[in-house]
C-alpha cells in the first residue's frame, strides 16, 4: 500500500470529521480507513489523531501533517488534471463553498446546469454563510458575494451585485417614505445578521463620503430570504440582495426606496487559492460560471 493512498485516507477522515462519516462519503469501509491511517501513523512514528468513542481531534503533529499533505495531494491531482485536460478528459471532485443565499436564489441554477453538463465532475457543495478559510479547510474554491478586498486569494468576477432597500406599500403608508438614509433610524428595519454591517447600514452621503445609519426593528435574522418575507409582510425596511428582492419588487409586494443612495462596487466572485497549477476541473468550472452569468445578463 503506497503512502499517497494512506495520505488520502487520512485527509478524507479529517475533512469528514470521523471514520464513519468518511466511509459513507467515499464508499469505503470504516475498518479499511482505520487501517490506512494506522499504517500511516506507524510509517511516520507519530500519532496523528486522538481517537475516543465520543471525541475526534487532530494532534499537533496531525494538524501539521494535514496542512502539508493537503497541499501535496492537490498538487498531485493538479498534475493529473493537466494530463487529462490535454487529452480532453476532465473529471474529479470539486469542493465548493458558497453562501446559502447563492444556492437558494435563481442564480443557484448555475451549479445544477454545470453538473448536468459535466457528469464526470462531482460538485461537493458546502453551503455556509461564513467566509471559510479555503486553504485551511481544503476547499478548491468559493463563490462569494461581497466587496472585493485584498487577500492572498485569486478572484474572478462573475457578475455585478447590488442591494435594494425595500418595504411593503402598507409599511410605507404607515411610517412614511424615507427621503434620506437618516430617516431609517426612526423606522422599523429588519436586520440580516449575515451582513458584516449588522445594524449599521451604509449609504452614499451628500458628498463623496458614505454615511452610516444605525437601524433596529422587530426581527434580526441570518437569512435574506427570511428578511424578504418579513419585509413583504410589512414588518420593516430590509436591505436585500437584488436577485432576491427583484420578483417582489416587480409584482408590487415590495417597493424599492432610496435607490440613489445605495453603495455600489460589490460583485459575485469565484475565489480560489493561489496555486502554481490551477486544476483543470476548477478552471472548467469557473469558465462555465463566467459564461453562464454573461449569457444571463445578455438575455
Amino acid at each position: 500500500m503506497d503512502t499517497l493512498t494512506r495520505m488520502r485516507a487520512f485527509i478524507d477522515v479529517v475533512e469528514a470529521e470521523g471514520f464513519s462519516a468518511a466511509a459513507r462519503k467515499i464508499g469505503r469501509s470504516k475498518a479499511l480507513l482505520s487501517k490506512y491511517v494506522r499504517e500511516l501513523e506507524d510509517e511516520l512514528g507519530a500519532l496523528l489523531l486522538n481517537r475516543t468513542t465520543r471525541q475526534f481531534s487532530l494532534t499537533e503533529a496531525g494538524h501539521t501533517y494535514y496542512q502539508r499533505a493537503s497541499e501535496i495531494v492537490r498538487e498531485v491531482d493538479s498534475l493529473a488534471d493537466a494530463v487529462r485536460e490535454s487529452s480532453g478528459d476532465v473529471r474529479g471532485r470539486i469542493k465548493l463553498s458558497a453562501a446559502r443565499t447563492f444556492a437558494d436564489a435563481p442564480i443557484g441554477q448555475s451549479l445544477i446546469d454545470f453538473a448536468k453538463q459535466h457528469p464526470d465532475i462531482v460538485l461537493d457543495i458546502q453551503l455556509d454563510d461564513r467566509f471559510v478559510d479555503l486553504v485551511e479547510e481544503g476547499f478548491d474554491l468559493a463563490v462569494r458575494i461581497s466587496r472585493l478586498e485584498s487577500s492572498s486569494l485569486i478572484a474572478r468576477r462573475l457578475a455585478p451585485f447590488s442591494v435594494k432597500l425595500c418595504a411593503s406599500p402598507e409599511l410605507i403608508t404607515k411610517h412614511g417614505m424615507p427621503t434620506r438614509p437618516q430617516d431609517l433610524a426612526n423606522m422599523p428595519c429588519i436586520v440580516d445578521t449575515n451582513g458584516r454591517s449588522l445594524g449599521n447600514w451604509r449609504f452614499k452621503g451628500d458628498g463623496e463620503d458614505s454615511v452610516s445609519v444605525t437601524v433596529s426593528g422587530p426581527i434580526e435574522v441570518n437569512s435574506p430570504m427570511a428578511a424578504r418575507a418579513a419585509a413583504a409582510s410589512g414588518l420593516g425596511f430590509a436591505m436585500l440582495p437584488d436577485f432576491i428582492a427583484a420578483p417582489d419588487v416587480a409584482s408590487g409586494r415590495l417597493v424599492s426606496v432610496l435607490d440613489d443612495r445605495i453603495l455600489s462596487g460589490s460583485g459575485i466572485f469565484a475565489v480560489y487559492p493561489h496555486r502554481r497549477y490551477l486544476p483543470a476541473k476548477v478552471r472548467v468550472f469557473v469558465d462555465f460560471l463566467v459564461h453562464w452569468f454573461r449569457t444571463r445578463d445578455a438575455a
